[in-house]
């Protein structure tokens, strides 16, 4: 029986040890996809106790919790935090086969030197060891990305920022780590939402205009895009709950924008032609400035309407849709690239149904001697566990070229999420492992030692640059 989390922590094979330590746990981490507030980072955020760490923004480990049976209160309410953290360490023991009980412990190992287990016995102990290394080390947010070894992150922001705390960050050189913004205009094609006509008027103050016809709206939006381009952004990124095609005319899309400035009702048709000729509108835009285009396909989001009324979005109610997606997206990307604009694309499904759709729509765009031009991107969300992982990897291998992929991203709110990279290096070392072991590639060592480095930072670094 193998100790638990020891130094070869899933690694099943020789050939799986000697990759990750001779190569990929030497490897810098690039982050070009997370929720780290850009503030915290600027203003290098200081921790009072390992709960504001852990426990704050955390929606994986609530759902966990209230999976568990514990009282709202110790999650998103009033309750102390260390009441909160006491809680979350008594339901650890039951997490197995969760990838909790691993992310957890690899970030008490690797930030606080904790090799115990968490659970009821050892809380109190643990907690106060914690609290110890916050303090003792100061551990704040600059300091945890430092010892992460990360030399990128990718943010997640809206057009209307002003991204002032990017450039604050940019001006700290004693900062080495490069935090860029990542343009995010998911709110300017949500057409149907409640807050859409507010959203478009705080856009338009941006740029001290009312968008009053989509011509401006269009305008506004490349100027936003540009803003953030002179801000060191190259890379955007949509979520698309569904995949829609539904084509349409300028002229159409526009009278159904004005449409819903006027406070008038439109219906599912008319929002998903007004989305996918926007959306193709800035593909465009992304292409001319050799940006990456990122698009998460496939969540299903705030399900439970009476706790989104309690405690608002991202709190841990939203889950795996099973809509269809190739067809639509197939067109979506050959709209673009029969103008010969379609830029860098990342494709990330949330439902592992459509991995093997991913792995081959892929193959359709690639080209324009970009190697990896279009990426099926890492296991995401509920993927990003073990077996969600191994999946991801295989269906790349099987179907397109696994020694171009940009690796892993954190697409987390914590600072202690670096270790995820750490994580998908093993697992990534053990598949690849197992491939030698079983006769199924040579044992040449230094090809694959090359393949492991360019997955887990190499092919990231070049992919990114402009």
């Amino acid at each position: 029986m193998k100790k638990f989390m020891d130094n070869d922590f899933i690694l099943s094979s020789e050939t799986a040890k000697t990759l990750y330590h001779n190569n990929a746990s030497k490897m810098p981490i690039f982050d070009y996809h997370c929720h780290l507030p850009a503030v915290e980072i600027a203003q290098d955020k200081k921790y009072e106790n390992l709960t504001q760490m852990w426990l704050y923004h955390d929606h994986y480990k609530w759902r966990a919790m209230r999976s568990f049976g514990i009282d709202e209160k110790y999650i998103t309410g009033n309750a102390t935090d260390f009441e909160k953290f006491y809680e979350f360490a008594k339901m650890m023991p039951y997490l197995i086969g969760n990838p909790i009980y691993h992310w957890s412990h690899l970030e008490l190992k690797r930030y606080f030197n904790v090799d115990e287990t968490l659970s009821e016995k050892t809380a109190k102990d643990i907690w106060e060891k914690c609290n110890r290394e916050i303090v003792e080390n100061k551990l704040t947010a600059k300091r945890l990305i430092k010892m992460s070894n990360v030399v990128y992150i990718g943010t997640t922001d809206d057009p209307v920022d002003d991204l002032v705390y990017h450039k604050l960050i940019s001006e700290d050189k004693n900062f080495e780590c490069e935090v860029r913004p990542t343009f995010r205009p998911d709110k300017a094609l949500k057409i149907q939402s409640k807050d859409f006509k507010d959203y478009i008027e705080v856009l338009g103050k941006t740029e001290g205009v009312k968008i009053k016809d989509y011509e401006t709206l269009t305008k506004v939006l490349e100027k936003r895009l540009n803003y953030f381009v002179d801000h060191g952004c190259n890379i955007t990124d949509h979520s698309l709950e569904r995949v829609y095609f539904d084509p349409s005319t300028k002229e159409e899309v526009s009278n159904i924008f004005v449409k819903v400035l006027e406070g008038k009702e439109i219906d599912s048709k008319e929002a998903q032609k007004y989305t996918t000729f926007t959306l193709i509108e800035l593909g465009k835009m992304y292409s001319e400035r050799n940006m990456v285009m990122q698009l998460h396909i496939g969540a299903l989001r705030n399900n439970n309407t009476r706790m989104f009324n309690l405690v608002g979005v991202d709190a841990g109610f939203d889950s795996i849709d099973d809509g269809e997606i190739a067809y639509s997206l197939s067109k979506l990307l050959d709209s673009l690239d029969i103008e010969n604009k379609l830029p860098k694309t990342i494709l990330y499904c949330l439902n592992p149904k459509d991995n093997e759709v991913l792995g081959t729509m892929i193959g359709n765009f690639q080209g324009g001697q970009v190697a990896g031009k279009v990426q099926f991107g890492s296991g995401w969300w509920f993927n990003d566990q073990k077996d969600g992982m191994e999946r991801q990897l295989m269906a790349l291998s099987q179907l397109g070229l696994i020694s171009k992929f940009v690796g892993m991203l954190t697409d987390s709110r914590s600072f202690l999420s670096f270790t995820r990279h750490e994580y998908f290096r093993r697992i990534l070392c053990n598949y690849i492992g197992t491939l030698v072991e079983n006769g199924e590639y040579p044992c040449d060592l230094d090809i694959l030692g090359e393949i492991v480095q360019d997955i887990c930072y190499n092919n990231a670094k070049k992919y990114f640059q402009k």
